[in-house]
């Protein structure tokens, strides 16, 4: 496991020194050149040209569905969550919500939590470009489009964007908007597709942490307000270190902190 997350920033740092080497002695159109060779390009990828559409301003949720929901609590996280659902919590750091073969069965809900200015904290060099909190980082990525770009920042935020988004269908009929819930603000990406309903949620809560909720709905039992009174009851539990290993959770029989 050591091996591939070593392996995983390795390959990250790569990318961001080519960038640099690229952008020194290229213009705009060399670095788009670099991202579709290596990531790809709109046509390939349509999300990498999508942003965020509409914001979402919610403060009435769905108490009647949240009263159905499930009591879950697993190192740094507790929320109510629907019956049927494998629940995974990891790092941010891995690319496990990608290929772990656990996400490619069935109904899955993968979970992740950070500390405020997580994102700031391991990219520094971003504060020179106003990056200094979890939310900006994330609105930067979630806004970064390939067809678009014009310097290098442009360019590592278009990489993080493909990097950081999961599976979401076809997306050519994937949208991205903008949230606001109670003790929330972020993005969601989501998809109704044949082949399930997708939900790629990126939140940061009052405090600053970020959280990222990644819902694969095989059996499209959930829509927008469903998914919002889930994240609604997404706690932070400080109980201890995140754990590295990628395993699934217990659903306990307790309630969310706060």
């Amino acid at each position: 496991m050591k091996k591939k997350t070593t392996k995983y920033l390795a390959t990250v740092i790569f990318l961001i020194f080519s960038v640099a080497f690229i952008a020194k002695f290229s213009g705009p159109q060399i670095l788009r050149y670099y991202v579709q060779t290596g990531i790809g390009d709109c046509g390939k990828i349509p999300i990498l040209c999508m942003f965020p559409s509409e914001t979402a301003n919610t403060q009435e949720i769905n108490t009647s569905y949240t009263s159905e929901l499930v009591p879950y609590k697993a190192f740094k996280i507790s929320a109510f969550l629907p019956r049927g659902f494998d629940v995974v919590q990891e790092l941010v750091m891995k690319t496990s919500y990608k290929k772990h073969k656990r996400m490619f069965k069935g109904n899955i809900i993968y979970m992740i939590c950070q500390d405020k200015d997580f994102f700031p904290r391991l990219y520094p060099q971003l504060k020179k470009q106003g990056v200094n909190d979890n939310y900006e980082f994330i609105r930067r990525t979630m806004n970064a489009k390939e067809n678009e770009i014009s310097n290098i920042t442009d360019t590592f935020f278009v990489i993080m964007k493909g990097v950081f988004i999961p599976d979401l269908g076809d997306q050519n009929t994937s949208k991205m908007i903008q949230v606001n819930i109670p003790g929330f603000k972020g993005f969601i990406n989501y998809n109704f597709d044949k082949t399930g309903n997708y939900f790629d949620c990126n939140l940061i809560n009052t405090d600053g942490l970020f959280f990222k909720v990644y819902i694969k709905d095989r059996n499209k039992i959930l829509d927008l307000d469903k998914v919002f009174a889930i994240l609604s009851t997404v706690r932070y539990l400080d109980n201890g270190i995140i754990s590295t290993q990628l395993q699934p959770a217990k659903l306990t029989s307790v309630n969310p902190a706060g």
